[in-house]
């Protein structure tokens, strides 16, 4: 009986191969699997050491220590630091997820996304990115990009009103100020506060920059 097996040719591809139990497609498909899970391991541990002592203070010994792998490794997967730190930081907001007709909504599904997302992992790479952000040019730099194509661009894009570009700013000034306030910072007005009291009182302000005639 054959199966089909996955193998990796390069980076993001993938084939299909029929093989017979132990041929040779089926065992290279194994250190395949055993590579994405040294990489994600990696990866993970990466965002634990940015977090604790900023994008600067991290080392490539330190984080492959964390992860338990060798230095050579880390180099073999990301190449150098600063390749690693982009990737361990990158995030992308599921906007067709979030987006519905109703301006309201889709401005209460966004704000639920990211307090969700912020609460249950301090170490996402949203959170790890604006964290090194403080401490780092090269974080600060990769944020603004981040924030600009991420929300700006995209909000921007959706407002039919003038000054379009600035109420997405604005959008994402309000988002990023909420989220840093409560998770980073843990101001205790916001860092104690329900999330259902967040939302009903955020929502309205937020949603009168993206559909200000509604």
């Amino acid at each position: 009986m054959t199966c089909a097996d996955a193998v990796t040719n390069a980076p993001g591809q993938a084939v299909q191969r029929k093989v017979g139990p132990g041929g040779p497609a089926e065992e290279a498909a194994l250190p395949e699997r055993k590579g994405e899970r040294t990489r994600r391991r990696i990866l993970m541990a990466a965002r634990r050491k940015f977090a604790e002592v900023g994008y600067e203070r991290a080392t490539i010994r330190a984080i492959a220590t964390e992860a338990e792998v060798d230095k050579s490794s880390v180099i073999q997967y990301f190449g150098s630091k600063q390749d690693l730190f982009r990737e361990a930081v990158h995030w992308q907001i599921p906007h067709d997820e979030l987006t519905t007709s109703d301006p309201g909504q889709t401005v209460e599904n966004r704000l639920r996304s990211m307090l969700d997302t912020w609460a249950a992992d301090p170490d996402s790479p949203m959170a790890v990115l604006l964290r090194t952000s403080m401490t780092s040019d090269e974080a600060a730099e990769l944020l603004r990009r981040h924030l600009t194509v991420q929300v700006t661009d995209h909000i921007a894009a959706t407002i039919d009103a003038p000054d379009a570009r600035l109420r997405a700013a604005l959008f994402s000034a309000i988002m990023m100020g909420l989220a840093a306030q409560r998770h980073l910072l843990h101001l205790p007005d916001l860092a104690e506060a329900d999330v259902e009291d967040i939302v009903r009182i955020a929502t309205p302000l937020l949603r009168s920059l993206i559909a200000p005639e509604m």
